[in-house]
C-alpha cells in the first residue's frame, strides 16, 4: 500500500509489503516537489510489487559473492581458480566495502573497471568481468538486485600491462633441443619434461601425471586422463574435459622417452629422489639450457615451451583445428584468442604463400594454353 504526506516544503511516498514469513516492510523516499511526484515514485514501488521487484534481501557485493562461490564453484573448479575468486573477493571488498549490492548502479560498476583497468592487462581484465557478471546474473535469479549492474560496461586495460609469451624460433628451438639431448640422464628427469613439452606442447602438470599406461609405443600416441596435483603429490583431474586427449606423437620423442622405462617406476618422470621435478625445478633446469644456446628470452618459462610448439606448428602449415584439438581447448575460439598475437606474426609468411599459389596457378593457365596451341 502507498501513503504520501507532506514534510515541510516537500512530499514524501512510502509503501510497504510483507515477506514470505508475514512480517512488514518500509520503502520511503522524501524530497518531492509535488504530490505528483511522489504518487509518480509509489507507483513505480507497488509495480515493483507486482513484480517480486521488492525484497528485504540486502547483502554487501563481497558477501554475495563469497555465498555464490562456496554454493556454485567451490567444488568444480581447480585450487589456482578458487584462489582467483579470493582475489576477486578482496577487491569487492575494497571497492564496494560495506554499500549494499542493490545499491550498486551501473556507473558505480564502470567506475570500478575503469579502476582495476588501469593497472591490469585486457585478459585479466576480462576474466574479472566474466566472473562478476555471472555472480550479478545469479543475484538477479535470487532476487536480491533487480538490474543487471554489468550489463553494456565498456571495458579498459593497461596495454603495457599485456605481456606477450616470448617463444622460439625454428632455428632456436633445434638448438634447445640439441642440447637436450647431450645431456640426457635418466636419473634426472627434468630434460625429459622439457623435451616432451616442445614436442606435445602438453601443460606441466599433464607431464608430470604420465604413466606408463598413458603411452601406447605400438601407436604412437599418448593420452592426457590426468594432471599433477604437486601440493598435495597425487593425480587430480584435468583443468577441464576438454584437456582429456589423445595425442600423436614423433619416434624421437618415444625413443627417448624409453630410456626412462629403466626406472622401473609407474610414474614416468620419477626421478632419482623418488620426487618428480617441480615447477621450480625444471625451469631452472630450462633457463640454465637456454643459457648454454646462447638464447636470451626475456621471461621464458616452462609453459612458453606450449607456445613454442605452436609456433612451431603454425609455421610448418598445421591447421589451427587439429592444434587447438593437440592443445585440449574446448573450441576454436580458444586457441584463435589465446596464440592471436603469433598467428598475426606469422601472416605475411601465409600472406606470401598465398601469393605465390595465385602466381604458380597463373603460370600453370598459360603453361596450358601454350600446349594447346601447339
Amino acid at each position: 500500500m502507498a501513503t504520501f504526506r507532506k514534510r515541510g516544503k516537500s512530499w514524501e511516498a512510502r509503501v510497504s509489503w510483507y515477506d514470505d514469513d508475514g512480517k512488514r516492510h518500509y520503502v520511503s523516499k522524501s524530497g518531492f516537489k509535488t504530490k505528483i511526484d511522489a504518487r509518480s515514485y509509489a507507483l513505480k514501488l507497488e509495480q515493483g510489487k507486482v513484480n517480486n521487484e521488492l525484497t528485504n534481501k540486502s547483502v554487501t557485493f563481497d558477501a554475495y559473492f563469497w555465498e555464490w562461490f562456496e554454493t556454485y564453484k567451490v567444488n568444480k573448479i581447480s585450487d589456482t581458480t578458487a584462489n582467483l575468486y579470493r582475489i576477486i573477493r578482496n577487491l569487492l571488498v575494497t571497492e564496494f566495502g560495506k554499500k549494499k549490492m542493490d545499491k550498486i548502479t551501473r556507473r558505480d560498476y564502470q567506475l570500478f573497471i575503469n579502476n582495476y583497468g588501469k593497472t591490469h592487462a585486457k585478459v585479466t581484465v576480462k576474466k574479472i568481468h566474466s566472473i562478476l557478471k555471472s555472480a550479478v546474473k545469479s543475484a538477479i535469479y535470487d532476487g536480491i538486485v533487480t538490474k543487471d549492474f554489468t550489463h553494456n560496461i565498456e571495458l579498459s586495460w593497461n596495454d603495457e600491462k599485456t605481456y606477450k609469451v616470448e617463444y622460439l624460433n625454428i632455428q632456436e628451438t633445434e638448438t634447445l633441443i640439441k642440447a637436450i639431448k647431450i645431456g640426457l640422464n635418466r636419473h634426472y628427469t627434468s630434460r625429459y619434461m622439457i623435451l616432451t613439452a616442445i614436442y606435445t606442447g602438453f601443460r606441466l602438470s599433464e607431464i608430470a601425471a604420465l604413466t606408463w599406461k598413458d603411452i601406447n609405443f605400438n601407436w604412437k600416441t599418448i593420452e592426457v586422463n590426468k594432471s599433477w596435483d604437486y601440493h598435495n603429490k597425487k593425480f587430480k583431474d584435468t583443468k577441464n574435459n576438454s584437456s582429456k586427449r589423445i595425442v600423436r606423437v614423433n619416434d624421437d620423442l618415444l625413443s627417448i622417452l624409453a630410456q626412462l622405462k629403466e626406472n622401473n617406476n609407474t610414474l614416468v618422470f620419477l626421478n632419482q629422489f623418488g620426487n618428480i621435478p617441480t615447477s621450480n625445478a625444471v625451469n631452472k633446469k630450462l633457463r640454465l639450457l637456454l643459457k648454454s644456446c646462447s638464447i636470451n628470452k626475456k621471461g621464458y618459462h616452462f609453459h612458453s615451451l606450449r607456445h613454442t610448439h605452436v609456433a612451431l606448428l603454425l609455421y610448418n602449415g598445421v591447421d589451427i583445428y587439429a592444434i587447438s584439438k593437440r592443445l585440449g581447448h574446448s573450441d576454436l575460439t580458444t586457441t584463435t584468442r589465446k596464440y592471436a598475437y603469433m598467428i598475426d606474426e606469422l601472416k605475411s609468411k601465409s600472406d606470401d604463400h598465398i601469393e605465390d599459389v595465385l602466381d604458380n596457378l597463373d603460370k600453370r593457365k598459360n603453361l596450358t594454353e601454350n600446349k594447346l596451341n601447339v
